[in-house]
């Protein structure tokens, strides 16, 4: 079997919302990024920290680790100290819970070739509980009906429902760099009933490369979305806006607009990027050329800059206060609370106008001041 599934887990997301875009992804190369990279050497060492509490003799990857820093050892501690703790509460249901790290999983049941790796499951009677480990810090994942981690615990079911009494399911997000951890429970009846008929009907689609093309924020991570056409016509749309008189738009009309911003900004940007990739590789696009972008300045050897500017007699460096995550790992966490608690504020964000879908509580406007 093929070291990444057609189907996985990971893009379930994409492919049960467009079933045909999983063909179109599988002909293209998958491309490492740093981000990708940095993401690997975390769950390593979310790994080694859980078995190492777990009591079982591991060896230490952090001297191989190319990514590591103190943020990532932050991290990683406050994600197993997590999972001892819900290992804790599981052995309030049954005395001998099962706890499995970097886990295969299969569900194929209901997804043609489907397997992924579960970051720690811990399994007891009643329920079983699966735990993901996020590191990336640009989208915050949210794990109620969360596709990736449903299938997983359809593998997890299948594989260990008769040796425990599972009967429902609780799915866990650990996403410490944005300060995220988001949990969702399903009994198991429910998600059996969404395995049948909802993940497998559209998972055989999407093998067959069948079903209908559909954009929206599913396209975030595929790799044909600079040029897929379905999304190009979806934003498209907007361009098309039949704006009628008066020559100014009206509030309606900016409302039936604001949701699709961000999709055609991003879908202009990924359009943007995907053309100077071509152009540098030597595709000509007609009344555009390739120039070099702007540049800053900057000192060949700063040690020797500031050498040399010392020798003549002045000082070459700024001083300013170290920023609150440097001052922590300086005092370290219990000193920094002793020292500087009294010292913190937080001030209000700018503000930003988002869907009633977030879950940030509204801010007063003006009109509601008015009101009250």
């Amino acid at each position: 079997m093929a070291n990444h599934a057609l189907l996985s887990a990971s893009s379930s997301h994409r492919w049960l919302s467009c079933p045909p875009s999983a063909k179109l992804c599988a002909e293209i190369k998958d491309e490492t990024s740093p981000f990708a990279m940095q993401g690997t050497d975390a769950h390593s060492l979310c790994e080694y920290k859980v078995l190492h509490a777990l009591g079982e003799d591991i060896r230490d990857p952090t001297d191989n680790l190319d990514y590591y820093d103190s943020e990532m050892n932050e991290c990683t501690d406050e994600y197993c100290a997590y999972v001892m703790e819900q290992y804790e509460e599981a052995k309030t249901l049954c005395k001998d819970p099962k706890v499995l790290v970097e886990q295969r999983l299969d569900f194929s049941k209901w997804v043609p070739d489907g397997f992924g790796t579960g970051d720690c499951l811990i399994i007891a009677d009643k329920q079983l509980h699966i735990i993901d480990f996020k590191y990336g810090l640009g989208v915050l994942v949210e794990a109620e009906n969360n596709p990736q981690m449903m299938c997983y615990a359809l593998g997890a079911l299948d594989t260990y429902d008769g040796i425990y009494d599972i009967e429902s399911v609780k799915m866990t997000i650990f996403q410490p760099r944005r300060g995220n951890v988001s949990s969702f429970t399903i009994s198991k009846a429910e998600l059996l009933s969404w395995a049948e008929n909802t993940l497998a009907p559209v998972a055989k689609l999407a093998y067959n490369g069948e079903g209908e093309f559909s954009a929206g924020d599913h396209c975030q991570f595929c790799k044909v979305k600079a040029t897929c056409r379905k999304r190009a016509e979806y934003n498209l749309e907007l361009a098309r806006y039949d704006f009628p008189p008066p020559a100014t738009l009206d509030d309606l009309e900016i409302a039936a607009i604001l949701p699709r911003l961000d999709d055609l900004t991003n879908w202009a940007n990924d359009i943007r990027e995907y053309a100077l990739q071509k152009a540098l590789s030597g595709t000509e696009f007609p009344g555009f050329k390739v120039v070099e972008g702007r540049s800053v300045r900057k000192f060949i050897d700063e040690s020797t800059v500031a050498a040399i500017v010392s020798d003549a007699g002045f000082d070459p460096y700024e001083k300013k206060v170290l920023g609150i995550t440097a001052m922590t790992t300086l005092l370290g966490k219990k000193r920094f609370e002793e020292l500087l608690s009294g010292m913190i504020t937080k001030p209000p964000g700018k503000p930003t106008l988002v869907p009633e879908s977030d879950k940030r509580p509204a801010l007063n406007t003006a009109i509601n001041d008015f009101k009250e």
